[in-house]
């Protein structure tokens, strides 16, 4: 079984590792010493490539992650499976804002077509089309109130702050003044979308 690496878990579960690992992987041999690591204390092997791919270091043509694997980093991090790990962020969402670099999209500098991918925990996914003046289209969301075909208001998107989405329409009928992706640890996943793809 295989689960795309862009997850808002994945991103979660990269942030623990790290803080039991006790530093950022940015380099080749941040990795090959974390591979390392978990050999000593699990006694399981991950190549380094498997990490990078996780850490999306080094895709190489992959955007998917093998449930082996987030089984292992989860026992790494956490002494659980992947799943306790997703079920634990669903009840409790450890996670803090904190702990995201601060990336920042501005809707004013955007061509109209422009697409975003957002995501915010536990399990949200929403791809956004600009249509200018500040706002947007939902092309696609998963798990979330925003259904396809919503539009809405936003001035900026910033990583692991919440998104502050205003005056949402769907079908020329208005459905709500503010809805916040990600109020209490902000948004996960914040990708401009290559517009060429």
């Amino acid at each position: 079984m295989s689960i795309s690496s862009e997850i808002p878990q994945i991103v979660s579960l990269r942030k623990c590792v790290e803080q039991r690992f006790g530093k950022h992987l940015a380099v080749h041999a941040d990795f090959v010493s974390l591979v390392a690591e978990i050999e000593m204390v699990l006694r399981q092997h991950i190549s380094e490539s498997t990490l990078e791919r996780v850490w999306r270091y080094s895709t190489r043509g992959y955007a998917t992650v093998s449930l082996r694997t987030l089984d292992v980093l989860s026992h790494y991090a956490e002494g659980c499976s992947w799943q306790q790990f997703c079920a634990r962020l669903a009840e409790d969402t450890r996670c803090d804002s904190e702990m995201f670099d601060s990336e920042v999209i501005i809707a004013s500098n955007l061509k109209i077509g422009d697409r975003l991918r957002i995501g915010w925990l536990p399990d949200r996914v929403c791809t956004l089309r600009y249509i200018g003046d500040s706002r947007f289209e939902a092309e696609s969301c998963e798990n979330s109130k925003l259904r396809d075909g919503y539009t809405l208001l936003c001035s900026q998107f910033t990583l692991g702050k919440p998104a502050i989405m205003n005056d949402l329409y769907y079908n020329g009928e208005h459905l709500a003044k503010t809805y916040i992706a990600g109020q209490q640890h902000g948004l996960t996943i914040l990708t401009l979308i290559d517009s060429n793809k």
